[in-house]
């Protein structure tokens, strides 16, 4: 679904706007978010930014409303099982029919502090009628100078985030690959409801999470962890009851990250057919004994489906380099 899709009459029209453009989760961490890193592993993270965007959007646009896109990322400290968790999702750019959220997650002390920006990234929700098709949302307008930055850097990633998903899909993986590969399969349980009755985007990221962690831990003999992930694009919904494929590949290593492409799939168990769901590129580290990043093995290409997917690997981080603080850190790209 693009995050402006031809939509049905309006049912919301007027410009003019409350002030609640903007949501804020408060809770622990509990000990069962602890994950396989000994702290809340990014997968969770993920599950708890798209609940906010998706509450954020909701209350906008007073409708149901799906995720789209995630855009870039970074996991740069980690949140800590016992923490204070604060998610909140702000309203910084509407289109006719979609809504940009700007997501923060923070933690500290629930005894006091200040609590610290762990990660932070822009959701895209697109709001939808009771038919299914998009219906167009009252017009966020930005009062302060601060408010108007956030537009503008909001503004400035459709361009970006356009040209990585024709990049995404220009690709094509097949059994040519020679690289560190593993598939899940499962069925979509109806745990993993979401308000719509289908299956909640944050689950489909940390479904993507848990196999690029197989994958890279695989390659890598060690344990590893997310620090980036980007370009999550939902094509379509996600069932109950689905099989559920999601496949991990490595396409790229630079001298401590593995760069791992990711794709969901999903069908009827009536059926032999898996349709696309959901795509990603998430860029996981190798860690020592006392968690510090360590440097990985150097992956070669052999095939050529290698070599073309290695070349799309440093097509993507080059077009993230013109985004607004979208450049990886040097020793996550350097081969």
């Amino acid at each position: 679904m693009t995050h402006d899709a031809a939509a049905s009459p309006p049912t919301v029209a007027s410009p003019e706007h409350p002030a609640g453009n903007e949501v804020t989760l408060r809770f622990l961490a509990a000990p069962t978010d602890k994950g396989h890193s000994g702290s809340v592993d990014a997968g969770t993270v993920l599950e708890w930014v798209d609940k906010a965007a998706f509450a954020a959007a909701v209350g906008w646009s007073k409708t149901y409303c799906v995720t789209a896109y995630v855009g870039n990322i970074h996991f740069a400290d980690p949140v800590n099982v016992g923490d204070m968790v604060e998610v909140t999702g702000t309203i910084v750019y509407t289109g006719r029919t979609s809504m940009h959220i700007r997501t923060v997650v923070s933690s500290g002390d629930p005894k006091g502090g200040t609590p610290t920006m762990r990660s932070q990234c822009l959701v895209i929700f697109v709001a939808v009628g009771e038919n299914g098709r998009p219906v167009e949302v009252p017009r966020w307008v930005p009062r302060t100078d601060a408010e108007r930055e956030a537009e503008a850097n909001a503004v400035a990633r459709i361009t970006v985030r356009d040209e990585i998903v024709a990049s995404m899909k220009r690709q094509e993986y097949t059994d040519a690959g020679t690289a560190e590969r593993v598939v899940l399969r499962f069925l979509a349980a109806p745990t993993d409801v979401n308000w719509g009755g289908k299956v909640h985007g944050g689950t489909v990221m940390k479904w993507i999470d848990e196999a690029a962690y197989l994958c890279a831990s695989r390659y890598s003999g060690r344990d590893t962890v997310a620090v980036f992930s980007g370009g999550v694009r939902f094509y379509r919904p996600l069932l109950i009851g689905d099989v559920v494929e999601v496949e991990a590949r490595l396409v790229y290593t630079g001298t401590k990250g593995m760069h791992i492409a990711v794709h969901v799939r999903s069908g009827s168990p009536k059926g032999h057919e898996l349709h696309l769901t959901t795509y990603c590129l998430t860029v996981m580290v190798a860690r020592d004994e006392t968690g510090a990043a360590v440097p990985v093995p150097r992956w070669a290409p052999v095939s050529d489906e290698d070599k073309r997917l290695w070349e799309h690997a440093r097509e993507l981080l080059e077009i993230r380099g013109r985004a607004p603080g979208g450049r990886l850190p040097n020793h996550l790209l350097r081969s």
